[in-house]
């Protein structure tokens, strides 16, 4: 395949303002969805879970975009693509993800998505010729340690057996590559030439489209949870967990790449486990700690500038 020439201009370290803000909110924000997602799951299939999520989070993008003053009418091809970073980042990504939910912890998922560091990496140099340069691999070696530490901690305290933890992990992997896929095809400079929120305000209503569709053949006709806390948690995934942080996570892809991107997903699991600790009563293990110290070394290690 034809890689995309790279941009050589020099990357921005993760102390400058424009990536050390949104990427930080970002992993604040995801970090606290798991805590989330978990309620959700009681009684609404997850299908349909989805579905209200995007639907929200589509009628809030559609308004930031008009508030931003951003266009929103795009051309026939362009239309196309966001119905595919619809289907693979809004509609598949979550499906299988709140379907590995079913069979594994919801720490274990976290964990297992900090993985997307590396299709992310490899898609970029791959698609879009982007270096991975020696300190970036240095670090993901680093954070790969924490990240095994963690889900062999994760592991060892699931309710479940054996063929539940591979349908649970085979699932979760599924939900990776959906997401690697739509993260590098976004910066594609067919795609990369609209404004973030014009892409993702099309994307999720296509997703939307999608997720309705799947919910319906896959659970049957639209249930809903009246509990406040099922349609707090709804609101709060649709707006903040997906209208705020997207187009500040899609942007730092556009900054720093799709693998320095990814590497939210390393801070994301540390953040929920201490979030659990406040309000679940999550137990630190030694091993839990370790993994933790290591993902958050490996992340400062590889998100050092990159010299031109």
């Amino acid at each position: 395949m034809n890689h995309i020439n790279a941009d050589l201009t020099p990357e921005p370290g993760l102390l400058a303002p424009r990536v050390l803000v949104p990427f930080l909110v970002v992993s604040l924000i995801w970090g606290s969805t798991w805590l989330v997602i978990r309620d959700q799951l009681a009684v609404v299939p997850a299908g349909w879970s989805v579905t209200y999520r995007f639907a929200i989070a589509a009628i809030g993008m559609f308004l930031l975009t008009a508030f931003m003053r951003q266009p929103l009418k795009i051309d026939r091809q362009m239309m196309l693509w966001t119905m595919l970073l619809g289907l693979l980042q809004f509609s598949l990504n979550f499906n299988f993800v709140y379907a590995a939910e079913h069979h594994i912890t919801s720490g274990l998922v976290a964990v297992v998505f900090a993985l997307l560091i590396v299709p992310n990496a490899i898609l970029g140099k791959w698609w879009l010729g982007r270096p991975i340069g020696g300190g970036f691999i240095a670090g993901s070696a680093i954070a790969a340690i924490g990240v095994a530490c963690l889900m062999l901690r994760e592991y060892r305290v699931a309710p479940v057996g054996g063929t539940e933890v591979l349908i649970g992990l085979g699932l979760t992997f599924c939900g990776v590559i959906s997401a690697s896929v739509s993260n590098v095809l976004q910066v594609v400079p067919k795609v990369a030439r609209f404004p973030t929120v014009t892409i993702l305000s099309w994307s999720m209503l296509w997703g939307t489209v999608a997720n309705a569709v799947l919910a319906f053949v896959m659970a049957g006709p639209p249930t809903f949870d009246p509990r406040p806390a099922y349609l707090g948690g709804v609101l709060y995934l649709g707006i903040i967990g997906s209208v705020v942080t997207f187009p500040l996570y899609f942007n730092l892809i556009r900054h720093i790449g799709p693998g320095k991107a990814a590497y939210t997903g390393v801070l994301i699991p540390v953040i929920a486990m201490m979030l659990s600790t406040f309000f679940e009563g999550y137990s630190w293990s030694l091993l839990a700690a370790s993994g933790a110290m290591l993902a958050v070394i490996g992340l400062l290690v590889a998100m050092r500038v990159r010299k031109a």
